[in-house]
Order: C-alpha cells, then structure tokens, then sequence
C-alpha cells in the first residue's frame, strides 16, 4: 500500500469517526428538556389533585 491510498484511506476513515460524532445539545434541546420536565410536573401535580377529590368526593359518600 503506498503513501497516497493509505492517506486517502485515513482521511475517509477519520471522516466517518467525525460524521458518527453527535454534537453537543444546543439551547433549543435544553430549552425543550425543560419543558418537557416542567409539563411533566404539572401533570403529576394535577393528577395528584384529581386524587384527593376523588378521595374527597367518596369520604363525602359514607
């Protein structure tokens, strides 16, 4: 193998490495993860909420 296929075949090589390479989260992918944990919350929060009605509307029955 000479010195120009092997230079062809290292350079294509380290460019598929780098290709592969996910970059780093931008703001946009925080900003969205936020949001995603922020609803998140509120939706437990609010099923949490809906339990202790239902739990207050069956005491109410007895």
């Amino acid at each position: 193998m000479n010195i120009k296929t092997f230079s062809y075949a290292f350079i294509a090589a380290c460019s598929l490495a780098m290709a592969a390479c996910q970059p780093a989260e931008g703001p946009a992918e925080r900003a969205g993860k936020s949001v995603d944990n922020a609803a998140q919350k509120a939706g437990d929060k609010i099923e949490k909420a809906g339990d202790k009605v239902k739990d207050a509307v069956e005491d109410a029955k007895k």
